[in-house]
């Protein structure tokens, strides 16, 4: 992107986002070679919840020119946590460029990138790059989130060992904990020990939980080996 002069990115996707916003940040993968700073003030103090463009590419598939957000500060239309927020990228320098959301079959699932002009550009200028290449940009971009939202264990922080995959699979199938134990060879005590570690890994309270949680995260019916890797945010 920095070759037509977007910078600085921000990544978001999370396949368990809740209405209208995004779920809770450890359930989210977060990509940026933003600042720490930055991503301190902006991302882990919760302030992105009330930037307005955040919001924007959360409702919506497509791109928007950050001039939306400053036309709606001009006629004084944000509320007072969204003027909070820009003041934080005014300070950062995060002042002109686009944002993209990315929709999905899944309504739990979303991801939104951000794209921030170099500094120096203004968002005239930034409009007029993303005229003249709005095609490349936006197929360059749906291409890299295709890309990654489609991993396995995009979002998952504590990935499940193969056993607990197994359980939980059976589990989605209909099987009693007495079945599992047969199936697969074991005591009824070692197969509810495998869903208790499951379900203390991916963070829930019941079975059904996890079941989602981990057929959302791609986790659970994998058509190929786990992937042991991890991607930092």
């Amino acid at each position: 992107m920095a070759q037509f002069g977007f910078d600085r990115l921000i990544y978001a996707f999370s396949s368990l986002r809740t209405t209208n916003s995004f779920a809770d940040l450890d359930d989210a993968l977060i990509l940026s070679n933003h600042s720490q700073a930055y991503l301190k003030d902006f991302l882990h103090s919760g302030k992105f919840r009330d930037a307005p463009m955040v919001n924007w590419a959360v409702n919506n598939d497509g791109a928007r020119s950050w001039r939306w957000a400053g036309e709606r500060a001009s006629f004084t239309q944000l509320t007072p946590a969204e003027i909070d927020v820009i003041d934080i990228n005014n300070r950062h320098g995060v002042t002109a460029g686009y944002s993209i959301g990315f929709g999905d079959l899944s309504s739990r699932a979303h991801g939104a990138m951000g794209l921030v002009g170099q500094y120096g550009l203004s968002q005239d200028d930034v409009d007029q790059i993303w005229d003249e290449n709005a095609r490349v940009l936006l197929t360059m971009n749906r291409l890299v989130h295709q890309r990654i939202s489609t991993m396995p264990f995009a979002t998952a922080r504590r990935p499940l060992t193969n056993r607990q995959r197994e359980v939980l699979e059976w589990v989605a199938d209909g099987k009693t904990t007495a079945d599992i134990a047969v199936i697969m060879g074991l005591t009824s005590s070692t197969v509810e020990k495998h869903l208790r570690l499951a379900r203390e890994g991916l963070d829930v309270d019941t079975t059904a939980q996890a079941v989602m949680k981990a057929s959302l995260q791609k986790q659970i019916f994998m058509t190929m080996p786990p992937y042991r890797g991890a991607i930092s945010p």
